[in-house]
């Protein structure tokens, strides 16, 4: 398990290989749609973004007591953020991605070009990755998009996390699809030679 705290910087996300396991400590930002699209078409972030970490995530959070307290923290399926997610990477200087399921080519290539990683969270295990937000440091946005499209500024104790595309242009997803197409392939060939 590699321990990767603030601040992020490109030595230490350059340092980290496809298939390491990550415990991640430090302020993360929250980003879905409505967010991405909206820096995609010229807004400027109202915090820097500058070597920090993007989380593909609309967080539960709730008052308790005068402070907001996140109850779940599940990522969201990051391929949707592939028309953007290059742009923002090399625009803002941003060192991590957070979410699930993977991106695609041009954020691959993002990463490798400006050090940036791709991590990968636990699907269906929002409460538990709740538990590792310590603090709602600030919202941003709130009024314009809503609570889960906000963007909220978290601060996280050994977030679990796996890498899955590196800054050096690996990429898991990409092996798995080869790897996934292949076999489809040799499926098939069995399949039509069976029927002659």
């Amino acid at each position: 398990m590699i321990r990767l705290e603030a601040p992020f910087t490109e030595e230490k996300i350059r340092s980290l290989k496809v298939g390491d396991m990550v415990e991640l400590s430090g302020t993360i930002f929250t980003g879905r749609d409505a967010v991405h699209k909206w820096l995609h078409e010229g807004n400027e972030p109202p915090v820097s973004l500058k070597d920090g970490v993007i989380y593909h995530c609309g967080p539960v959070v709730i008052r308790e007591k005068g402070k907001w307290v996140v109850k779940a923290a599940g990522p969201t399926t990051s391929i949707r953020e592939e028309p953007y997610q290059a742009g923002i990477i090399e625009r803002f200087g941003l060192r991590a991605i957070i979410g699930k399921g993977g991106m695609a080519e041009k954020t691959r290539q993002a990463c490798q070009k400006c050090g940036c990683a791709y991590l990968h969270a636990i699907g269906g295990a929002a409460q538990v990755l709740a538990e590792a937000v310590k603090e709602v440091e600030n919202v941003y946005e709130y009024e314009r998009f809503g609570s889960p499209e906000a963007i909220w500024q978290l601060r996280v104790e050994n977030f679990p996390l796996v890498v899955t595309i590196d800054a050096h242009g690996n990429s898991l997803h990409k092996e798995i699809e080869a790897a996934s197409a292949a076999r489809l392939t040799e499926s098939f060939a069995r399949m039509a030679a069976a029927k002659r």
